[in-house]
């Protein structure tokens, strides 16, 4: 005889909605498929729990949390004001439960309900311009309350700055016009690149996105006020303005700024040791440059370790090549990749 899930699953319904349906996972039902032929192993209590609440303790529960006093407090409110009066009935965690159980765990304010944001799709790149990061940063100018705003592409996998321009206004054609651009200069195709950003208007603007759709190109974006899914553009602008040379004074003029971003894209792409990429340049891993500077590397330790083995206890420093970068990873096992936002690149 076929479990009522298994009839489900046979006539188009997915197993984890009719697990869920029936209070159990899909991971338990594979585990009883492996063992016990899919048939439900579940015995449940022979006995109520001794501690179980009577039916009018429940409905204790049920008429303080809708009485005048309290029917505008949440559980983690009430508890605490009963107890204030010394009186206690349940914990929070079971108001919310009883609750819950009639159907009465709603939102009452005039404000909108919370809205769960989910984090973006982990990208993966495994090589150079498969994977760009962009947003736009405040430059001070020299009137008060007034900025020249830096737009900065980075690509993902090489840490290479692909474009640094300084403008007036922020500005969603600004945003397509650079990108173009900047696939151009760079001789890249941009079918198929991914292009992530925040939520700002210059990102999410309809020139920009039908630009990106027009060159197939894949937008991915970040939680709105979420900077941890965008760290590989954050991050550059923290070591951008915490560089020894960066002005303590506004910029005098739109070409003034230009010409120290241009300084520090410079920099930054070519001089720059990399602590994500193995200590190496953004250029050099960029275009391929980066695998033999590592091999010299590991063979200087080698040979440093075959000189004095007594000072050895492990092996030597891994200068191996970082092959796969991860943008707002999936796993724990993987978040290492996004480490580069905590620290300074």
């Amino acid at each position: 005889m076929q479990h009522p899930f298994d009839v489900a699953v046979a006539s188009g319904a997915r197993l984890k909605a009719a697990a869920e349906i029936i209070g159990l996972s899909s991971r338990t039902i594979i585990r009883w498929r492996k063992h016990n032929g899919g048939h439900d192993q579940r015995r449940g209590p022979l006995s109520e729990p001794p501690n179980k609440l009577g039916s009018h303790e429940r409905q204790a529960i049920v008429n303080v949390a809708n009485c005048p006093e309290y029917r505008d407090m949440s559980p983690n409110q009430i508890v605490p004001k009963l107890a204030d009066s010394g009186v206690y009935l349940a914990s929070e965690s079971t108001f919310y439960r009883i609750l819950k159980e009639q159907n009465m765990v709603n939102h009452r304010l005039n404000s909108k309900p919370s809205t769960k944001r989910y984090r973006p799709e982990e990208k993966v790149a495994t090589g150079p311009c498969q994977v760009w990061s962009w947003d736009i940063t405040y430059l001070r100018s020299p009137v008060k309350g007034s900025f020249y705003y830096l737009y900065m592409f980075i690509d993902v996998w090489s840490r290479k700055i692909m474009a640094a321009q300084v403008f007036d206004e922020e500005s969603m054609e600004l945003s397509a016009e650079l990108f173009t651009r900047t696939c151009f200069v760079h001789g890249v195709q941009p079918e198929g690149l991914i292009l992530h950003s925040d939520n700002g208007g210059p990102m999410k603007g309809s020139t920009m996105l039908a630009t990106l759709q027009q060159l197939g190109v894949v937008p991915s974006f970040s939680r709105p006020k979420v900077s941890d899914d965008n760290p590989y553009s954050e991050s550059l602008f923290r070591t951008m303005k915490y560089r020894p040379n960066y002005p303590a004074k506004a910029f005098q003029s739109l070409e003034q700024a230009q010409s120290w971003a241009d300084d520090f894209v410079c920099w930054y792409n070519t001089v720059h040791m990399h602590s994500s990429i193995s200590f190496t340049a953004p250029d050099d891993r960029h275009y391929g440059r980066d695998v033999d500077i590592l091999h010299k590397r590991q063979d200087v330790y080698e040979k440093a370790r075959q000189k004095n083995p007594e000072r050895w206890s492990k092996r030597t420093r891994n200068w191996n090549q970082v092959e796969i970068v991860r943008l707002n990873p999936e796993s724990e096992n993987s978040a290492g990749q996004q480490q580069q936002f905590k620290e300074a690149v």
